[in-house]
């Protein structure tokens, strides 16, 4: 599990270490940087598919989403007394991603290319510094895999550095580029830990959405990222997880419903059978609310559940009365999952943070940056970043 997350110079996010626990809900007022910090974590997911760099070009580049305010604020302007005013920059372009756990932690720093007279990618950002090292803090004694510029560096059982003679490309995570079981374990259990992080977000729900379609049926242990495979992973959730789980989440969000896959000759259908109808609802009878319902459900319910869950405002679409019902889905994954929930519907949120282990994370704004709300109903975490 882990128990930091750690975000420098993203967005609005100039500074942020967050405390995490079992079960973890990420609210605050609309423009506090909640989404900053879900798009901050997909982006740390993204390195261990390789995606970090072409994920900052989608979003503009490492200029657009580079913290956009000074570098510090003096005492005058922090109390209001001066209007925030821009400065030569002193500090050397970096955006900081990192996490930590009880096993491992992990840190990634990207960078601008030192200026180049024959290279027209004078913008495309660059790693300049990758870290793993064990336990919660990053000690030089805990150092275990270090990468600086293109060299990536190992420590053997004996305490010994061994220099890769292959050196990394610039754009390249050392994550994706190098895996030997032998001389790097830690590295490859660090990967497939992100690996299996599962994040979910706005699922589409319109009437051409691929939930209502009619799909050929396969396996589905793990909901697709749009949803597209829901009655296969609602079908897989009945005969290889827990049914009973299901049920009782349907017939608790819409009382005497249960959940039916309607099988064309090997094409799966969602529908729902409701009291009263002689029929099921096919999946494009089905209400936005009610599809959006049965993804989350085949999210929370899945037969293979991850190390870290994450959900962007579960809440759109559903109906007020419905949250107590989600809520209560969402404790039980945190059973088997660490789960991270970005949510503004209070009553989603109230739910929650009645749930036992569950840890509240109140954004604010304050000058551009993101903090926290309340600091002092928080245990931060201690954190340090390599230097370059």
């Amino acid at each position: 599990m882990l128990t930091t997350l750690a975000i420098a110079n993203y967005r609005s996010l100039r500074e942020l270490i967050v405390p995490l626990g079992a079960l973890n809900v990420v609210t605050g007022p609309n423009g506090s940087g909640k989404s900053n910090l879900y798009r901050a974590l997909r982006l740390l997911a993204l390195t261990a598919r390789g995606g970090v760099i072409p994920s900052l070009a989608r979003e503009g580049g490492l200029q657009s989403t580079l913290w956009a305010g000074p570098e510090r604020f003096s005492r005058a302007v922090a109390a209001g007394e001066y209007a925030v005013q821009g400065t030569v920059r002193k500090d050397a372009v970096s955006l900081r991603l990192g996490f930590a756990g009880d096993a491992f932690g992990y840190a990634i720093d990207l960078g601008l290319p030192l200026p180049s007279s024959t290279s027209q990618f004078s913008l495309d950002p660059v790693i300049k510094r990758e870290c793993i090292w064990s336990g919660p803090i990053l000690r030089p004694s805990a150092l275990l895999v270090d990468r600086q510029g293109p060299m990536i560096r190992i420590r053997d059982a004996s305490g010994e550095w061994t220099t890769l003679a292959q050196p990394v490309a610039s754009f390249d995570s050392m994550m994706t580029e190098y895996a030997d079981p032998r001389s790097a374990p830690e590295m490859i259990a660090v990967r497939e830990q992100i690996r299996s992080w599962r994040f979910y977000d706005h699922f589409r729900t319109d009437e051409h959405a691929s939930a209502r379609q009619v799909q050929i049926g396969t396996h589905s242990p793990v909901l697709a990222d749009d949803g597209a495979n829901l009655a296969a992973a609602l079908q897989t959730i009945r005969e290889i997880g827990d049914g009973e789980a299901l049920d009782t989440a349907v017939g608790d969000a819409f009382a005497g419903a249960r959940v039916e896959i309607v099988n064309h000759e090997g094409r799966f259908e969602v529908a729902l059978r409701q009291e009263g109808l002689l029929r099921p609802l096919r999946g494009a009878e089905l209400s936005d609310g009610t599809l959006r319902y049965l993804l989350i459900a085949a999210a929370l319910l899945s037969p293979r559940p991850p190390g870290l869950l994450v959900l962007d405002e579960p809440e759109t679409s559903l109906h007020p009365d419905l949250l107590p019902s989600l809520a209560r889905l969402i404790a039980r994954a945190s059973r088997h999952s660490q789960v991270i929930v970005v949510s503004h519907a209070a009553r989603l949120v109230a739910a929650l943070e009645r749930e036992a282990g569950s840890q509240s994370v109140v954004l604010e704004r304050r000058l551009g940056a993101t903090g926290f709300a309340d600091p002092d109903t928080l245990d931060v975490p201690a954190w340090k970043w390599p230097a370059r």
